[in-house]
């Protein structure tokens, strides 16, 4: 599972976006610096473009958790269908990856991340895993162990009626 940090390093998620085609991915944070990473919430592609494209949200990695300066973007400056120019955001991305001085600057997530976005157990029923895709519409759904730590990402596609059938069909024959 590809996850993200709340502040998250700029080369690292360019070079992230550059070799994915995730839609979204979980969002997580160390409580303590002794304790393991938990879930947080999710953060869409698209969202994350449109915060590469805004350079002045970038800052220099601090000592403490703390961010500083810039107010975050709005809702409606970050919230797209579509991208509105993909060369440019290729463009920034290769400059990204590439300049040195990206891999001292990042980015704060946590004003943009859904802290409300759904997770399940990772036992959690099929069935009603399936009920709740279908009911609320979603894209993808984050799979959590009994300590809030991502171990999986379930999208529409892994719950597509054939594939899904073949796969326990699988599981459930004898060797």
């Amino acid at each position: 599972v590809r996850v993200l940090h709340l502040k998250e390093n700029i080369a690292s998620l360019a070079r992230l976006l550059a070799s994915t085609s995730h839609g979204g991915f979980p969002v997580v944070c160390r409580p303590k610096p002794d304790h393991a990473e938990v879930f947080q919430g999710t953060i869409k592609r698209l969202e994350l473009c449109m915060l590469l494209e805004n350079e002045h949200i970038f800052e220099p990695e601090t000592n403490d958790e703390s961010f500083s300066s810039s107010p975050p973007l709005s809702y409606k400056k970050i919230t797209v269908e579509k991208l509105p120019n993909l060369s440019r955001l290729t463009m920034l991305l290769n400059r990204y990856t590439t300049d040195p001085r990206y891999q001292q600057l990042f980015i704060n997530l946590e004003p943009y991340i859904n802290t409300s976005a759904m997770s399940v157990q990772a036992h959690f029923s099929l069935q009603r895993t399936y009920i709740i895709f279908r009911t609320l519409g979603l894209r993808h759904l984050t799979v959590v162990d009994p300590q809030n730590r991502v171990v999986g990402v379930i999208t529409r596609k892994d719950l597509m009626p054939f594939p899904l059938e073949e796969r326990l069909r699988l599981q459930l024959a004898p060797q």
